[in-house]
């Protein structure tokens, strides 16, 4: 839009110097023809003040402006037939600042003063004036009114273009910032906020037996330091945006996953983990989700399950990875209504993690019988 405009305002400094120097042009011819004429005053006159009129009003373009320049040009054609080619300039800004009616009403005008000035120059009706002259008009001012139009459906079409980019960067950033926000939900329940479950839940263990046992206050005492420790390992990678803390100490993801086991496992709980076969390199975001479920699964089985065993099984086929989380707790109606708390954010966070891959979950429990989650995400996923 920058270069039409500047286009435009070349166009206009083009015809309003054109105008003057047919002005002048038209001038001198006349007083070179007609040095001793009566009419040299006036003209001289008149075309000074058309000159001062046009130059004070051509920056601001004006349709009075305008009216006044042809009302002063009409009586100096009147009085001088050679300032009929003056029209020119004046049918050209016509075109450009008023309406389209009102233009082809002004160059209708333009070009019988013109066509009737030139009539009186040959002295008989010729017809190269009579048929050339408004067939060149009628031409001229076709293009021009067609390159008007196409401008304008140009103009409207860029503006559309730019208030639709400008409509779709704001969408994406709304979509950018709640996808942002999910993702930070997710890794921070299935991280500090689980974490911070597990301390509460080890510290009031240690409260309960701090007088009777104080040995085994003394390990849940412990237990909670060494989850606060990985805590604060886990939110220093956080906020750096790098892969889990266990992923990225172990360097594969079948490590990691022994690590967490052997985080997770205590007295009340063993956590066990199986690899069918020797897991491929994935994706580091793919294998950094995989750890991710892993935690919030675990999390769960501490929290609600009450189970006594738990086992993580990696498994590899020809086209997805498959994660298994299995336990012998209590269970729950999985074709009931979902969770509430933790225990329902907890799986909804598991199957938005696995969606950015094409993945799905599938949940098989029932009171009483344990759980078994298996997370499958597509090996092509990246």
């Amino acid at each position: 839009m920058g270069d039409s405009a500047q286009s435009e305002r070349n166009i206009g400094v083009v015809m309003h110097v054109a105008f003057l120097v047919l002005v002048a042009a038209a001038l001198a011819r006349f007083l070179f023809r007609h040095p001793e004429s009566a009419r040299t005053p006036a003209i001289i006159a008149l075309s000074a003040a058309v000159a001062v009129v046009y130059a004070l009003g051509a920056r601001r373009g004006r349709v009075a402006w305008l009216a006044a320049v042809v009302a002063l040009w009409i009586v100096l054609v009147a009085l001088a037939p050679s300032f009929a080619w003056c029209a020119v300039p004046l049918l050209y800004t016509g075109l450009r600042i008023l309406p389209v009616r009102t233009a082809l009403l002004l160059v209708t005008v333009l070009t019988a003063f013109v066509a009737g000035a030139q009539l009186r120059l040959a002295g008989w009706a010729d017809p190269a004036v009579l048929l050339t002259l408004p067939t060149v008009v009628v031409l001229a001012t076709t293009v021009f009114v067609y390159m008007r139009r196409r401008s304008e459906e140009q103009r409207v079409l860029i503006e559309d273009l730019i208030r639709t980019r400008r409509e779709l960067a704001a969408t994406e950033r709304r979509e950018g910032t709640l996808a942002e926000r999910e993702r930070l939900a997710m890794e921070i329940h299935d991280t500090l906020a689980q974490g911070l479950s597990s301390q509460r839940m080890l510290l009031q263990a240690a409260d309960r037996v701090w007088a009777s046992a104080p040995d085994s206050a003394h390990e849940h005492v412990r237990a909670a330091e060494a989850i606060a420790e990985q805590n604060l390992t886990e939110a220093r990678q956080f906020v750096r945006d790098l892969a889990p803390a266990d992923l990225a100490a172990s360097g594969s993801l079948a490590a990691a996953l022994r690590a967490l086991a052997g985080r997770e496992s205590s007295a009340a709980l063993t956590v066990r983990v199986h690899c069918d076969g020797e897991p491929p390199r994935l994706p580091d975001r793919v294998e950094a989700t995989l750890l991710r479920i892993a935690q919030g699964a675990l999390a769960n089985v501490r929290e609600h399950a009450a189970a006594r065993t738990a086992t993580l099984t990696l498994t590899t086929l020809e086209d997805q990875v498959v994660l298994d989380i299995a336990d012998d707790g209590r269970g729950f109606d999985a074709a009931g209504p979902p969770g509430t708390g933790d225990r329902g954010y907890g799986l909804a966070a598991i199957r938005a993690r696995l969606q950015q891959f094409g993945g799905a979950l599938t949940v098989e429990s029932a009171p009483g019988e344990g759980t078994v989650l298996s997370a499958a995400i597509p090996l092509g996923a990246s």
